[in-house]
């Protein structure tokens, strides 16, 4: 699955946060699919501004990705060390 024009939608939308798209899977783990978008930024990602680039990233998502079955969005930063 490819996911070029997704992640330069969100990366274009969370620029001014300097944070941008590491990495977009989509998976299936048991009966559930996850469409896992990992972020990163220079020094690290805190939990708030996980949760603000979420809210900025669910939209984009709703409206530019074409996946038809249903799936939960998780949203995670990238792992230090």
């Amino acid at each position: 699955m490819e996911f070029g024009k997704l992640t330069e939608k969100i990366n274009i939308a969370i620029k001014k946060m300097d944070i941008f798209v590491d990495n977009i899977s989509y998976k299936k783990k048991g009966k559930y699919n996850f469409l896992e978008i990992t972020l990163d930024k220079v020094g690290g990602i805190d939990l708030d501004e996980i949760v603000d680039a979420t809210k900025i990233i669910n939209p984009i998502v709703d409206k530019y990705c074409d996946i038809e079955d249903s799936y939960i969005l998780d949203i995670s930063s990238k792992e230090r060390g």
